[in-house]
């Protein structure tokens, strides 16, 4: 246990789990889209469905999407910054099963006709879990460079995406492989102990069989 598990993240309240979380979660799903947003549903499961007005919930969601971090004292205004940006904002219930309490899932579509669909936990501490992008199932945090790899289940893409990193230079910290069935649409998620140069993301995005690739920064 660390001093930062001991005394909570520096944000602003009431809560580290349905503000903090909130806020990173809507944070690393702007970031997923890699665009300007231009439209965002937000659907909401559990104890953030119940207590989130409460506790800022719904606006702290927007304020991450604006790009705000937890101790960013606009996040009170959040909905008036998305409007005056010309971001169309909507909310609704999401209707998941065995979900964590504080979950959301997020649809965005980008000034660029992007779209991504991301669902996200606050699991305390202003921690969050990716849980699935696009409906495919996935699982990290958020804290390093992470790449998303969105491609046909066929022999060979694995390979070429961590040479590419290799000739990049970029050393792997951890990686998940989930498909949807044998021989249909899969999903790599490999998070990294550098950042991946832009020109080796253009390079994936082009390979035979590669459908998506997403990248965060990290926070």
């Amino acid at each position: 246990m660390d001093l930062f598990d001991i005394v909570g993240p520096i944000m602003v309240g009431p809560s580290s789990s349905h503000t903090a979380g909130a806020v990173r979660i809507g944070y690393v799903a702007g970031k997923l889209l890699g665009e300007p947003i231009q439209k965002a549903e937000i659907l909401l499961y559990g104890s953030f469905l119940a207590t989130g007005d409460g506790h800022g919930t719904r606006k702290a969601i927007v304020a991450g999407l604006l790009g705000m971090e937890p101790d960013d004292y606009q996040i009170a205004d959040s909905f008036a910054i998305a409007k005056k940006q010309g971001i169309e904002i909507s909310f609704g219930i999401a209707k998941l099963e065995d979900a964590h309490p504080n979950t959301a899932v997020i649809h965005l579509r980008g000034t660029g006709n992007k779209s991504i669909e991301v669902q996200a936990s606050s699991i305390g501490g202003s921690r969050i879990n990716i849980d699935k992008i696009d409906g495919i199932d996935t699982n990290f945090s958020g804290d390093h460079p992470t790449l998303i790899v969105h491609n046909l289940d066929q022999p060979g893409h694995v390979s070429e995406v961590t040479s590419m990193l290799a000739h990049k230079g970029v050393n792997i910290a951890a990686m998940q492989l989930y498909r949807s069935a044998k021989g249909q649409k899969a999903v790599m998620v490999l998070e990294c102990d550098q950042q991946i140069p832009a020109d080796g993301i253009s390079w994936l995005e082009h390979v035979e069989g590669v459908l998506k690739v997403t990248y965060f920064s990290g926070i």
